[in-house]
């Protein structure tokens, strides 16, 4: 049995620290896993950033509960799961993606909490596992479950590639370049397509 694991922000969601960046006036915000592959380095980075500015937790809900999903990104999840189970596997935090994962119709999500101080500041981030992407798929393969992972960036490439089959979805020209056996989308059809021709396989 496939199980599909998804990234979340840039493949379903726009960059959740992109919005808040525009909103906040705060370009520094906007480097992504897409420019920094190590995710702890880019957290701690964040965080240093808000203190600076006073920002708080409920500023970046507040920029959230604006987002959308990218246009076609429910009805391709809604279609995908009827092919198969899928989970989104993402190092965001659940005080971020609950209101996104209401508008995507509830997927499975498995990602990590932030933690806040009762002023609202974010004082800190405690992550669900160690490598959490390939940790879920390694485990998953554990328990007789074979995997297809998508994302677009750093922090995908490793459950993608342990997984039966992998795709990258609205990645960036250079991750692309440097991992070209990948099959890369753009579109939400062909990504489906894909991803239903590699469960029939």
């Amino acid at each position: 049995m496939d199980v599909v694991c998804l990234d979340m922000e840039g493949v379903l969601v726009p960059e959740i620290w992109i919005a808040f960046s525009k909103e906040s006036g705060i370009p520094e915000l906007k480097r992504t896993t897409r420019d920094e592959p190590d995710y702890d380095k880019l957290m701690k980075w964040r965080l240093g950033i808000l203190k600076e500015h006073g920002l708080g937790l409920k500023e970046i809900q507040d920029t959230i509960a604006r987002i959308d999903p990218l246009p076609g990104a429910r009805e391709f999840l809604d279609e995908l799961r009827k092919e198969a189970q899928v989970i989104i596997i993402s190092d965001t935090f659940t005080q971020f993606a609950m209101p996104l994962m209401a508008k995507l119709n509830y997927p499975t999500l498995f990602c990590n909490t932030l933690e806040v101080a009762p002023g609202g500041e974010i004082t800190g981030f405690k992550m669900r596992t160690e490598n959490s992407k390939l940790t879920t798929v390694r485990a998953l393969q554990s328990m007789g479950f074979d995997t297809i992972a998508a994302g677009d960036s750093y922090n995908d490439l490793a459950m993608i590639r342990a997984s039966r089959a992998g795709f990258l979805f609205r990645s960036t020209d250079k991750i692309r370049e440097d991992n070209p056996d990948l099959p890369a989308f753009e579109e939400f059809d062909d990504f489906l397509k894909a991803i239903k021709d590699a469960l029939n396989k």
